[in-house]
C-alpha cells in the first residue's frame, strides 16, 4: 500500500528496542515537526481552502501525537532529550530542484510529506509488530494507522492541486531515490535513521 521500495531492515527494531528512551526523544519531535509542516501548509498556500481545514486537524492531532509521546517519555522517569537533525529528511529534501511555480512548490512539498509519513508508518508496523513491550506494540500499531491515513492525505492532495500523470511520475521517482537514502540508513535510534 505504501509504495515504499526498499523495506527497513528488520534488525532496525533492535536498535530501537535497546535505544527505547532515544527512539521516544527522537519520536516526539518527528511529531513536533509534523504539526510544524501542517502549519507551514496553512501560512504558504491559505488560497486552499481544503487543504487549510485538513492542516488545521493534522496540526491539532500532531500535538496531541507529541504529548502522547512525551507522556510514555515521562512515564518512564526520563526526560525528553535534545532535538537532532534528522538526516534521513535532510537528505529527501535534496530530491526536487528549489523554484518552480507556487503549485510546483506545494505538490513538491506535499509528495515530501507524503513520504515521510510513509516511512513513519512502515516503521511504526515493525514496532508495534516486533518489540517484546506489549504496552509499545500497542502504541505504536496505533500511531502507524493514523501515519496511513496522513501520508493517503497528503499524496491525494498532491493528486488534486498538480497534474495527476506528472504527480504520480514525481512520485514513482521520489520513491526510487528515497530507497537509494534508505541503504545507508537503519542503523541508528532514530524514528527515520
Amino acid at each position: 500500500m505504501l509504495g515504499l521500495k526498499l523495506p527497513t531492515d528488520p534488525r532496525w527494531v533492535k536498535i530501537a528496542e535497546k535505544n527505547l528512551e532515544e527512539i521516544l526523544t527522537d519520536h516526539a519531535y518527528c511529531e513536533q515537526k509534523a504539526a510544524s509542516t501542517a502549519i507551514s501548509f496553512i501560512v504558504s498556500f491559505p488560497e486552499h481552502p481544503d487543504l487549510v481545514e485538513e492542516m488545521i486537524g493534522l496540526a491539532k492531532e500532531e500535538m496531541s501525537h507529541f504529548k502522547m509521546v512525551h507522556d510514555k517519555i515521562l512515564e518512564r522517569g526520563w526526560l525528553l532529550g535534545r532535538d537532532r537533525k534528522d538526516e534521513y529528511v535532510l537528505a529527501l529534501l535534496k530530491f526536487f530542484p528549489k523554484g518552480g511555480s507556487r503549485t510546483t512548490q506545494m505538490v513538491h512539498r506535499l509528495l515530501y510529506a507524503a513520504l515521510i509519513e510513509a516511512r513513519s508508518c512502515e516503521r511504526f508496523r515493525l514496532l508495534s509488530e516486533k518489540l517484546i513491550d506489549n504496552e509499545f506494540k500497542l502504541f505504536y500499531k496505533k500511531l502507524m494507522v493514523s501515519e496511513a491515513n496522513h501520508y493517503a492525505m497528503f499524496l491525494r492532495f498532491a493528486r488534486k492541486h498538480g497534474n495527476l500523470e506528472e504527480v504520480n511520475k514525481k512520485w514513482q521517482e521520489l520513491l526510487t531515490y528515497e530507497a537509494s537514502i534508505m541503504k545507508n540508513l537503519g542503523k541508528h535510534e532514530s524514528i527515520h535513521g
